[in-house]
């Protein structure tokens, strides 16, 4: 029997390759991913606020395209995971991140601090390789690049494992006594109405610029028979 708890290692990448380069349902993509439904929707419309680069999960050995093409055929069909390699996992000793992402670890912490204040600075510190002083510079905005920084999850910039936030979201939760599914729930579906209420607005402003540009238009082409002695309704002919 598969093991369902297994998930991609990079989930919001992986989603934004599914929605653009197949036709597997929300549902499916989201089951797959381990994500939240409105999350894929929004990638789906671009209103995802942060924008991910796909990573196609049949060359990264997660998904065969038997699979991929079972699901495609079948809207109800769950997709099957993919064993890849067994994954080490850190069990004493500072995290160690490469050269050419320790340039991105402020986001990846700008991202925490926003997302789950619940998590401690010590969770932080061992999750994606950082110290104190610099989340406590990140928070008060003394960093000296704080500029520059944007929040960006830190799965997606290679930080750390999907697996791995989640067990740290889920322990800061529990301590914190948040109840995480119900927390989530009603995030998302707060992001959700403010997606819809900002298209119904942009559309709306759309809608009434055009309207005021036509009614220019006509304004415009009346002045100018006006101003050519042309009166209004007359006949050239007679």
């Amino acid at each position: 029997m598969a093991d369902t708890s297994v998930k991609p290692l990079m989930p919001h990448a992986t989603a934004s390759w599914l929605v653009d380069n197949t036709g597997l349902s929300f549902e499916q993509i989201a089951e797959f991913c381990g994500l939240h439904i409105l999350e894929v929707q929004a990638m789906a419309d671009d209103l995802a606020s942060s924008k991910y680069t796909g990573r196609d999960p049949i060359q990264a050995g997660e998904l065969t395209q038997e699979e991929l093409d079972k699901g495609q055929a079948d809207p109800d069909y769950s997709l099957i995971i993919a064993k890849g390699p067994e994954q080490k996992h850190r069990t004493k000793g500072p995290r160690y991140t490469p050269v050419s992402k320790r340039q991105d670890k402020p986001d990846g912490i700008a991202w925490l601090l926003r997302n789950h204040p619940e998590i401690s600075d010590g969770q932080i510190s061992k999750l994606i390789g950082t110290t104190r002083n610099t989340i406590n510079a990140i928070r008060d905005r003394s960093h000296w690049n704080i500029a520059n920084i944007q929040p960006k999850d830190p799965v997606t910039l290679g930080l750390c494992s999907q697996r791995d936030l989640d067990a740290v979201v889920a322990k800061a939760a529990k301590r914190a006594g948040i109840a995480t599914s119900d927390n989530e729930d009603s995030r998302l579906g707060g992001d959700r109405a403010a997606m819809i209420e900002q298209l119904q607005a942009e559309r709306a402003a759309e809608r009434q610029a055009a309207e005021d540009a036509l009614k220019q238009a006509e304004e415009e082409a009346m002045t100018a028979k006006l101003l050519g002695g042309e009166p209004l309704g007359s006949n050239p002919e007679n």
